[in-house]
């Protein structure tokens, strides 16, 4: 993992939209007095969401003074979270691979010399043409169909290669696949199908 900070090139401010604005209040309300700053992580989703996918600091400073924080504890948590970018990402997708144990002795690797080959040589920088962007991460919670890759909310798992540059191409064609095992694996099922619970059960009329 690298260090994470803010990029260098910033807008000048931020606001949320309208909606986003409404969103954010009663978002905040949920949470009993003096507890707002239990807020602050899907308020920075999203503003992220908002801002072409990734923070810039004037949105961090709103965040903050929506929630009565210190701006340094959203500092902290926005770079904490691989979750957060803090630098441009691609418009169409920014890709997190999966590096850790599980996904690296599934395949990881490979995933990531696609990224490399397709996007850029190094993380955390824009495809030629702006597009894509890609990063290794630590866990992403689906260890079982490893190896994964997270695109915005959605995992796509049991790749291998071939399949990633599947999913890469629908991206770029405006037809993203659909998340998840990209083998037909049912949940976290054996990758040849269920083993158990396979009888029919028959229930009275």
């Amino acid at each position: 993992m690298s260090v994470r900070r803010l990029d260098p090139n910033q807008p000048a401010d931020f606001a949320f939209t309208a909606d986003n604005e409404a969103w954010a209040r009663a978002t905040i309300a949920k949470y009993p007095p003096g507890k707002q700053a239990s807020a602050v992580i899907p308020l920075l989703w999203r503003a992220q969401e908002q801002h072409q996918g990734w923070l810039p600091e004037p949105a961090l400073r709103l965040v903050a003074d929506m929630l009565g924080m210190a701006y340094i504890r959203v500092y902290e948590v926005a770079t904490f979270y691989t979750m957060f970018q803090l630098s441009p990402v691609g418009k169409i997708a920014h890709v997190q691979v999966c590096g850790t144990t599980p996904c690296m002795l599934r395949g990881a690797e490979a995933l990531v010399e696609v990224c490399k080959r397709r996007i850029n040589a190094e993380p955390q920088r824009l495809s030629p043409d702006g597009q894509f962007s890609w990063e290794e991460v630590e866990c992403l919670g689906a260890c079982a169909n490893a190896p994964m890759v997270q695109i915005g909310k959605d995992t796509y798992e049991d790749l291998t290669p071939q399949l990633f540059e599947k999913v890469l191409d629908g991206f770029a064609a405006g037809t993203p696949p659909k998340p998840g095992s990209q083998i037909g694996r049912q949940a976290s099922c054996p990758a040849t199908g269920p083993t158990t619970l396979k009888d029919v059960v028959k229930t009275a009329n």
